[in-house]
């Protein structure tokens, strides 16, 4: 078996992460024309991570997943306390077999009144999800590889340490002391440990597109080498 290795998609994550900024920019110069509207285009854009899409629609056909097995548009699934949830990235085999399930997100700025909003939808997603598959929701024995990846704008409010509030009892000791980064770090960590998600990974990346991790557990190259693992272990469907 050839070695699976991320080098040959370095590129395409640089692109991805380029992307991402640009459309974004392009996004919020259009928005900033609508005042009424103010800057909710540039946050809800459906398109500024698309080359994460590309990335892994690349890796996917390069591991022999057959192009009419990838859905990257309209990805409605059945949840459990919802009636359907819309996926960003699904792989579903020929025989009908639910692969993958992949969700990506970002945050840009806002964080003290976003972060715990993206921590509670990538906790309730999944628990939505296996608890629909627990169910028999999709008729098959072995689970999909279940991802979550996120892009996080590294700014000074994102770096700097952040209190909290502790007016009956306290925090965890791991949350003292951090940023939003650090959290984000320690939510990818802690949906893995508590087998929320298959796997979990998370970029950092400033308004230049420079772009990198904070741990090997949960960076891009990470993420990509379990999907490769699993993709590789089903190729017998394909």
């Amino acid at each position: 078996m050839k070695k699976l290795s991320t080098d040959k998609y370095q590129t395409l994550i640089k692109r991805a992460v380029g992307h991402f900024w640009k459309t974004r920019g392009t996004q919020k110069n259009s928005e900033n024309k609508k005042a009424d509207q103010g800057n909710r285009g540039a946050v809800t854009g459906a398109k500024q991570l698309d080359g994460f899409i590309e990335l892994l629609y690349k890796v996917s056909t390069d591991m022999g997943v057959p192009k009419d097995s990838i859905y990257t548009k309209g990805n409605t699934l059945p949840g459990f306390f919802r009636p359907t949830k819309n996926w960003d990235f699904l792989i579903i085999s020929p025989q009908s077999e639910l692969l993958v399930v992949i969700e990506f997100k970002s945050h840009v700025g806002s964080f003290g009144n976003n972060f715990n909003n993206r921590t509670e939808e990538a906790v309730g997603n999944a628990v939505d999800l296996w608890t629909a598959y627990r169910e028999r929701s999709f008729e098959q024995i072995q689970a999909p590889w279940l991802g979550f990846l996120i892009l996080v704008e590294k700014s000074e409010g994102s770096v700097r340490p952040v209190k909290v509030k502790e007016p009956y009892f306290e925090v965890r000791k791991e949350f003292s002391g951090t940023s939003y980064l650090d959290r984000y770090a320690l939510l990818c960590q802690k949906l893995m440990l508590e087998k929320h998600y298959s796997h979990a990974g998370l970029i950092w990346s400033d308004n230049k597109s420079k772009f990198g991790s904070l741990d090997d557990s949960i960076s891009v190259d990470s993420f990509l080498m379990s999907y490769m693992g699993h993709l590789h272990g089903k190729s017998k469907l394909f």
